[in-house]
C-alpha cells in the first residue's frame, strides 16, 4: 500500500495540548491522527471522541476499605476461611432468620 507525506499547520499550543492528551492515551500524535481518518472512512463522518476523565480516578478509599475488612476478618477469626466454610456461615444464618421469622409468625 502506498503512503502519503500529509502536512498540516496548526497553532503550536493546540499541537502541544494534543500530544499531551495523547501521550497520556498511550498513543502519539501521528497514530490519533491515523485513527480519526480510518473510523471516519469507516462511519462515512466524524467518528469518535477519545476524552480523559474530567478528575483523576483516585481508588484510595476502596483500597482502605478492602484493607479495613482484612484486618476485621483476622481480628474475628475469619481471614483464613474457605469457600465452603463461608458458604455454610451464610446457610446458617440464612437457617436461624428464618427459624426466627418462623416463630415470630
Amino acid at each position: 500500500m502506498a503512503t502519503s507525506v500529509m502536512q498540516v499547520r496548526v497553532d503550536d499550543e493546540l499541537k502541544a495540548q494534543a500530544s499531551s492528551i495523547c501521550e497520556e492515551l498511550g498513543i502519539d500524535l501521528p497514530t490519533a491522527i491515523r485513527m480519526f481518518m480510518k473510523r471516519m472512512v469507516l462511519q462515512k463522518g466524524v467518528p469518535f471522541s477519545m476524552t480523559l476523565p474530567s478528575r483523576p480516578y483516585n481508588g484510595y478509599k476502596g483500597i482502605l476499605a478492602m484493607q479495613q475488612l482484612s484486618e476485621e476478618a483476622k481480628r474475628n477469626g475469619t481471614a483464613d476461611m474457605t469457600l465452603e466454610e463461608i458458604n455454610e456461615e451464610i446457610a446458617a444464618a440464612r437457617r436461624e432468620r428464618a427459624e426466627r421469622e418462623r416463630i415470630q409468625a
